[in-house]
């Protein structure tokens, strides 16, 4: 067996998050911000899409729909909107209860992360919604890296926040973006979707 190979059967010392549609049912209601955000600019964004493209920071849907389209947009103010839009639903949000409840029962056991693609603000605010915000020791956002999943980096910033080395990490996602950035980074990740 290679050394890599072995490394990834090592018990993990600390657990990493991703926020929306792993800690938190957010994922329906961002997409009825996008719906009538981009459809304000006649850019059609159909579901399936959408969550393709879960992990990904909103300036940067907003860029790709928009040349794909054809339009000139300010990516980060359309993506301020559709945020605003996003955060006024808040009081809607609910926690995905089998996540937020492992986060909950090893709250103290091991060093605990959220790594999102969102931005700090509305990440903050999700998880004080939640009421787990204090669960965590860290919590990395859209703003503390350059690339985004499904580069690693927002992952391997997480790890070196809690000083544990990646492959000793055991990363929760929800979409494929993010499944390839826990994979990039050389950490174990379950992915939710595909658990009962």
């Amino acid at each position: 067996m290679t050394e890599s190979a072995s490394k990834i059967h090592l018990p993990p010392l600390a657990l990493i998050f991703d926020c929306d549609g792993t800690l938190a049912d957010t994922m329906p209601l961002h997409y009825e911000a996008w719906e009538r955000t981009m459809g304000e600019h006649d850019i059609p964004f159909p579901e399936d899409r959408f969550y393709s493209l879960g992990g990904r920071p909103s300036h940067s849907i907003v860029a790709l729909l928009a040349e794909e389209h054809g339009k000139t947009l300010d990516a980060m103010a359309v993506a301020e909107l559709k945020e605003q839009r996003f955060v006024e639903q808040l009081d809607r949000v609910q926690a995905i209860e089998p996540v937020a409840q492992i986060a909950r029962e090893q709250f103290g056991n091991m060093p605990m992360a959220v790594a999102s693609g969102g931005t700090r603000l509305v990440v903050s605010r999700i998880l004080e919604q939640l009421g787990i915000s204090q669960l965590f020791n860290c919590v990395v956002t859209a703003e503390d890296t350059e690339k985004h999943k499904p580069e690693p980096d927002v992952f391997l910033f997480a790890a070196q926040q809690l000083n544990i080395a990646p492959e000793r990490c055991l990363v929760y996602e929800d979409a494929d973006l993010g499944v390839e950035a826990a994979r990039r980074a050389g950490m174990q990740c379950i992915d939710i979707r595909l658990c009962d």
